[in-house]
């Protein structure tokens, strides 16, 4: 096919999405754009919330979320660890696609370049104040990070008019928060250093003072201690700007809700990133001790406070009835991951991945499959939907809603499902790839893991502690791996039964698939 016809069947298929994808939006009041909220949520599994099953958690905020807005059991994270997810949500491009997109140290470069479009820079182009409050953890800077002076580029460089946030995630150094280009509460005399590779300066670690840890180890996070709490890296210096962790929900939420106060007169968006549910699990005294499933249900409960927070906050605000609020998290659930906090002694019957196998750092459901509520009064009725949609189609669908068209060659991976996210259809995506260590592909019946494809332009071998995560996750399963795997999602959700054999037609079909898009490089 020439260059003429190929441009013109790319039209056909543009005017087909296009036809399929047309609905009449919301109206909203009088020259009022709408407000959008999306919160992401860290390590929080299908089945950590009561309204998608749990019954040992209290999480009454987001149920009611859930009770008067749209809840998804068709909802997808780019990829089952945070780093790849975080990125293909905001920049609507599947991170598999790159190469160096894993789980970042706390002192990496910024994987986003400047020139690419973001959720936030998309937005703010529509007029929209845009504010990021909360993990960050995909890179910053250009290299070489100079953590006493400019911290850029970063979020600010990348669409957010404001970022209050830290660098990677509470069990990596360094411990502090940055306000747009600077740490906050910094005191020169005490500048920062940083090392992912070997030990700096004379502060104690997990490895050598285990003595001096408020909470013990189960594998690694063995490097500098801060707050009682030894980190994943080693950090000197910035002792006035380092956080208390049982601080770390109330400090983010608050900034929410100022970020939303002084807003409240034009439209914004707010990014909004939670650490919870991630480990260190070191809970407000509010919530210590109060679940029914140990310290990591202490922090879902708490996690609920900080929606709940943010939730009241737009309602003082006067600005609920014209906000869409988004509610996901970035990954499926890991019960213990580095920290012997006894989760997963005090778990009892609580099923953090509801019905699904695996978990953060498996391609298998749990790790991918994702609580989503979207929620806007008097615009989405509420109810029930399992329409396949992924984080990765945010961009493409909030710039919709906007009436914001996406920069050429932005959010190559990111669809238009914006009438799916808003109630007004049941239908969403064909087809969504799912990224862990290998990927897979499904549509609205079928998965297909194909484990020779691996994510990246050249796959790198799976680290140390992602292996024995995996490892912790899958013991005391009869968990075969083959080299293809098809389930039947509608009869298997768990995904207990390779029917690859059976449906050779089936495998050959979405290989095919999977191989198209990769080769394509968008969707």
């Amino acid at each position: 096919m020439d260059r003429r016809g190929f441009i013109k069947q790319l039209g056909l298929a543009g005017a087909a999405l296009a036809t399929r994808k047309s609905i009449a939006l919301p109206d909203t009041p009088a020259g009022k754009k709408p407000n959008i909220v999306v919160i992401l949520s860290d390590d929080v599994g299908y089945g950590d919330l009561a309204c998608y099953g749990g019954t040992r958690v209290h999480t009454p905020h987001i149920d009611g979320l859930a009770k008067s807005g749209l809840r998804f059991t068709n909802a997808y994270s780019d990829a089952a660890t945070c780093t790849p997810s975080r990125y293909a949500a905001l920049t609507g491009s599947y991170a598999w696609r790159h190469d160096g997109i894993a789980i970042l140290p706390g002192d990496a470069q910024s994987l986003i370049k400047t020139t690419q479009p973001t959720i936030a820079s998309v937005l703010k182009s529509a007029g929209y104040a845009t504010g990021l409050v909360g993990k960050w953890h995909i890179g910053l800077g250009d290299g070489h990070i100079d953590w006493n002076g400019e911290i850029k580029p970063g979020p600010c460089e990348l669409g957010f008019d404001d970022a209050f946030f830290f660098p990677a995630t509470a069990d990596r150094v360094p411990t502090v928060y940055i306000h747009n280009h600077r740490v906050v509460n910094l005191d020169p005399k005490d500048p920062i250093q940083v090392s992912y590779t070997e030990k700096i300066g004379s502060e104690p670690t997990g490895k050598e003072d285990p003595e001096l840890l408020k909470m013990k180890l189960s594998e690694g996070h063995d490097g500098t201690i801060v707050d009682g709490i030894s980190r994943i890296g080693f950090m000197t210096g910035g002792h006035a700007a380092r956080w208390k962790d049982e601080e770390i929900a109330s400090t983010f939420t608050n900034k929410a809700c100022e970020f939303i106060e002084k807003h409240k007169e034009e439209p914004f968006l707010l990014y909004f990133t939670p650490s919870d549910i991630h480990v260190p699990h070191a809970p407000m005294d509010e919530f210590a001790g109060r679940s029914a499933c140990g310290i990591r249900c202490d922090t879902i409960n708490q996690l609920d406070w900080c929606v709940g927070r943010v939730l009241e906050t737009l309602e003082r605000a006067g600005v609920a009835d014209n906000t869409l609020v988004i509610f996901t998290s970035d990954n499926g659930p890991v019960v213990n991951d580095g920290y012997d906090d006894n989760s997963t002694e005090l778990l009892g019957d609580h099923k953090p991945a509801g019905p699904f196998r695996g978990g953060k750092y498996t391609i298998f459901e749990g790790g991918t499959r994702m609580p989503f509520i979207t929620h806007w009064r008097g615009h989405i009725a509420p109810g029930i939907s399992s329409a396949l949609v992924s984080q990765v189609d945010l961009l493409s669908s909030l710039a919709a809603l906007v009436h914001q068209p996406v920069p050429p060659g932005g959010a190559p991976d990111s669809l238009n499902e914006l009438p799916a996210l808003l109630g007004r259809s049941q239908k969403g995506r064909d087809t969504l790839v799912e990224e862990a260590t290998v990927l897979a592909i499904r549509d609205e019946r079928w998965k297909l893991i194909d484990r020779s494809q691996r994510p990246g332009l050249h796959p790198q071998p799976l680290k140390a502690r992602e292996d024995i995560a995996v490892q912790r996750i899958m013991k005391g399963h009869d968990y075969p791996q083959a080299p293809l795997e098809l389930y039947d999602l509608q009869n298997d959700p768990g995904e207990m039964k390779n029917v690859a054999a059976a449906h050779p037609e089936i495998v050959d079909r979405l290989r095919k698939k999977l191989e198209q898009l990769r080769r394509q490089g968008h969707s």
